[in-house]
């Protein structure tokens, strides 16, 4: 490694000053290392792709195991890392608090805050709540001394409460409560993408798009989005090609789904490096 988390962070701060760039989710120590290696300027985590990989569903992994998630991801690579640290893992603003600095403790440069509840019957906190829990995570991020990414998530969208008003408002109270970048995971269409731009007063918009889409990035950096993430996109991509691969191999006896498997020559020179 050769950048401190200090530079990391202040890196990841100045991408978001302009342009439009992508902040792929690996979701373990290799799928990090290939991403740096394609060139991409920082990584995100996603919640869902790890959840799958330590075999859960997603949002059934505890803070610890999470916390120890980032530390990995951390670790294993030179770029930044944002984490996807879900609701905060607690109701209360207090307890919000104590999740943000055990995940700055960790050296990511960048989190985001859901105000989802995690239950199906009210899923999502009052826009008061909502804001309280932003003000006590920019708060302990302020405490700790660290210049780390606060992000602001709407998850109407996610939520099944698709109302894009009451999202651009959350988004808007949560910008005034001290979120860096505005995330509202679900809009799909141009309207949408520009209606939370302009909305956004000039803060940095993240715009996810995790499955197959008309949109090009040159499309998303003209809506003025700056950065583009994709969830566990890349995870479903690959449990994809296992699943296709697994199934005919049971249902047909046949091994055609390893046609376009990845050349363990290539994968073996790619990863060798690191063990030095």
């Amino acid at each position: 490694m050769t950048r401190s988390i200090a530079q990391k962070r202040a890196d990841f701060r100045a991408l978001h000053a302009q342009g439009c760039f992508v902040i792929p989710n690996p979701w373990d120590t290799g799928s990090a290392r290939y991403l740096e290696g394609l060139g991409f300027k920082a990584l995100a985590t996603t919640s869902s792709g790890f959840a799958w990989s330590r075999g859960h569903a997603d949002g059934a992994l505890s803070r610890d195991q999470i916390l120890d998630h980032l530390r990995e991801l951390v670790a294993a690579t030179d770029l930044p890392v944002n984490a996807d640290f879900e609701n905060g893992f607690a109701a209360d603003a207090q307890g919000v608090a104590e999740s943000v600095r055990l995940a700055v403790e960790t050296g990511v440069a960048g989190l985001s805050i859901e105000d989802s509840t995690g239950n199906a019957a009210d899923p999502l906190f009052s826009i008061d709540v909502a804001v309280e829990r932003m003000r006590a995570a920019r708060k302990a991020i302020d405490a700790s001394g660290a210049d780390v990414l606060l992000v602001g998530r709407a998850e109407n969208f996610f939520a099944g409460r698709p109302d894009l008003d009451d999202a651009i408002a959350r988004l808007k109270a949560y910008s005034n409560a001290g979120a860096d970048c505005l995330y509202a995971p679900g809009i799909k269409t141009r309207e949408q993408i520009a209606a939370v731009v302009a909305a956004a007063g000039g803060k940095p918009v993240n715009l996810l798009v995790g499955a197959a889409s008309e949109l090009t990035m040159k499309d998303i950096a003209e809506l003025g989005v700056r950065r583009v993430s994709v969830g566990g996109g890349l995870a479903r991509a690959a449990w994809g090609g296992f699943m296709r691969a697994a199934r005919t191999l049971s249902e047909e006896g046949r091994f055609d789904g390893f046609a376009d498997a990845a050349p363990g020559v290539e994968l073996n020179a790619f990863f060798r490096p690191f063990a030095q």
